[in-house]
């Protein structure tokens, strides 16, 4: 049996998530200084949209389990994780497009930043050496 430990994993999506805030705060910003508050406002919420996804996967994916545990268990747990990020994406987005008058462009682009964080982190990580599951047998 093949048994993984998520000790690090777990770190490294939490870390995620904060890039994710740190960007969307960011765009934010520049949305106020170029768009106003509404666009600023707008991508506050486009790029939480994102961070909460985020975070709701990485905590049904990577949760508070102890020690290695089964290849299986974080592929199902993974799955789970992945699908919950889904549903939290479209619940969020469909829920402020019908309660909130948002900025479109500055909304999408928040949450595209967000989503561009999330890859170019995992690839620089990956690319150092930083992301390594370690294998127990």
């Amino acid at each position: 049996m093949v048994a993984i430990d998520l000790s690090g994993v777990r770190r490294l999506a939490l870390t995620l998530v904060l890039g994710q805030v740190a960007v969307t705060v960011v765009v934010a910003l520049l949305c106020l200084a170029l768009g106003g508050a509404r666009a600023a406002q707008s991508a506050l919420l486009g790029g939480g949209i994102g961070a909460l996804a985020t975070l709701a996967m990485a905590l049904v994916a990577f949760g508070k389990r102890r020690g290695p545990v089964s290849a299986e268990r974080v592929l199902l747990a993974f799955y789970a994780g992945e699908a919950l990020k889904l549903l939290v994406v479209i619940a969020l987005f469909v829920a402020v497009l019908r309660l909130i008058t948002v900025s479109p462009v500055a909304m999408l682009t928040a949450y595209g930043a967000g989503f561009a964080v999330y890859w170019i982190m995992l690839s620089a990580l990956v690319r150092r050496g930083r992301v390594v599951l370690q294998q127990t047998v």
